[in-house]
């Protein structure tokens, strides 16, 4: 069992922002955090990529999303922090360099980073960015923006064709019909997709309150998660109003994970979003043997250079 934990006490000196899965070493940021991390490993790209979707393989990985529109960095900070105190596998933050330096000198969890224009993931994982996520479309429907199946095909192509060897999880969109999603879904595994990413919370309008409410909430993004995972071999991820009610019926519906991003970022306080994780992480059965492995990988296999 594998995971990953971020070790800033290392004086080694290293070349800085190398990430093994590009390939290539970019010059130090000068972008103003109080603390810079450079990034190196020791691990194969093969053995990274197998680490990052190695709990999406045993059916109980747990994304914590901060959304592709946050980049205030106490906001992403705060939930970074509740997913790698609660007990999450992965975090999902926006496709920001410095943001993406600020997490991985917060959290053990691999650090996926969301975006629709595949070029911005380029300087993410020079940063250490170890997964990279076509989706979390929500910012975009507030704008009455959609995205086709064409579209999509398209940006994933241009993905894998810029970063073949990075875990990558592609959003097919709640927009298309049910039929539509697995049709994509399939298209999209034929193309390199690693994960394929569900959604629909905010298509659905409970009329329930408690738990009623939310798994009228979820039943958008189960059933797609429910019809995907019928239709591929890779492993789906639920995501988009998932709960600690909700999860376990995404694994009994067929997916290998799930996404939660309102559930946490809704609450304002850091020991209520800590202990939310936690609930969910709990209904999910992620254990603290699992963090310690994760920890215990990370320690072997990377290496973060602090400076001020």
């Amino acid at each position: 069992m594998h995971s990953f934990t971020c070790t800033s006490s290392s004086l080694t000196f290293l070349k800085p922002n190398h990430n093994p899965l590009l390939g290539a070493t970019s010059a130090p940021s000068c972008l103003p955090l109080k603390r810079r991390t450079s990034f190196t490993t020791k691990a194969s790209i093969s053995s990274t990529k197998e680490y990052v979707l190695k709990d999406f393989k045993e059916r109980k990985a747990l994304k914590i999303i901060s959304g592709l529109s946050n980049h205030d960095e106490v906001s992403v900070a705060s939930v970074v922090t509740a997913a790698e105190k609660g007990g999450a596998t992965h975090v999902d933050i926006a496709c920001d360099p410095a943001l993406v330096r600020m997490a991985v000198s917060l959290t053990s969890c691999p650090v996926c980073v969301s975006a629709v224009d595949p070029k911005l993931f380029l300087l993410a994982v020079e940063a250490g960015a170890l997964m990279v996520e076509i989706g979390n479309y929500d910012s975009f429907y507030e704008k009455r923006m959609a995205f086709t199946a064409e579209e999509v095909l398209s940006m994933t192509r241009e993905t894998r064709s810029l970063l073949p060897d990075v875990a990558l999880s592609v959003t097919v969109p709640h927009t298309l019909s049910l039929p539509d999603q697995v049709k994509l879904a399939e298209l999209l595994e034929e193309e390199g997709a690693d994960i394929i990413q569900t959604e629909g919370g905010k298509s659905s309008n409970p009329t329930k309150s408690g738990v009623l409410g939310l798994i009228e909430k979820a039943t958008p993004s189960l059933a797609a998660a429910y019809s995907i995972s019928r239709a591929v071999k890779i492993p789906v991820m639920c995501s988009s109003g998932i709960s600690a009610v909700t999860a376990p019926m995404a694994i009994a519906a067929g997916a290998s994970g799930v996404g939660v991003g309102s559930a946490i970022n809704q609450l304002n306080n850091g020991v209520a979003m800590i202990a939310e994780v936690r609930n969910i992480a709990n209904s999910l059965q992620i254990d603290t043997a699992d963090e310690v492995e994760r920890k215990i990988w990370s320690r072997d296999n990377i290496s973060y250079n602090s400076y001020a």
